[in-house]
């Protein structure tokens, strides 16, 4: 299956205003960061391509593991932070030392979609707050280049 980077940018918009909750993942209904990354994924390849378990809002600081990284790249195809593309998925540390605990979607060179707690998901700019904080830049599999 080859996937068009305007598929992910349409997908990922499409979540555009569902409300944030903590550790789901239904558009329209209620997602956190990486619940919109699994929605997108869900549209894109069906199903999950692992079981997620349960998770506090504190993991990161808890455990100090890397897990959404260590995660990303068992299934997404890591790139470097300056080649990241409309339809590529960037991961975000709150602050230096600490695990990566924020994913979105690039919908735009300057542009992407997130879900952020208390807020609905919307579309930001990638403003030099946010460039700061990137930890790994990846792409979907089977996308056209």
């Amino acid at each position: 299956m080859v996937i068009e980077r305007a598929t992910i940018v349409a997908e990922a918009r499409s979540w555009i205003g569902t409300p944030y909750r903590h550790q789901a993942s239904v558009k329209g209904v209620g997602c956190d960061c990486l619940g919109l990354v699994r929605g997108v994924w869900r549209a894109l390849h069906g199903d999950e391509p692992e079981p997620l378990p349960a998770y506090t809002p504190d993991w990161a600081e808890a455990t100090g593991r890397d897990t959404l990284l260590a995660a990303a790249g068992r299934h997404l195809i890591t790139i470097a932070p300056d080649t990241a593309r409309p339809g590529d998925v960037l991961l975000f540390r709150w602050r230096a030392g600490l695990p990566a605990k924020h994913a979105a979607i690039v919908t735009a060179p300057d542009l992407m979609v997130h879900a952020h707690d208390g807020a609905r998901v919307a579309e930001v700019v990638i403003a030099p707050w946010w460039r700061r904080r990137i930890a790994g830049t990846f792409a979907f599999p089977d996308v056209i280049a």
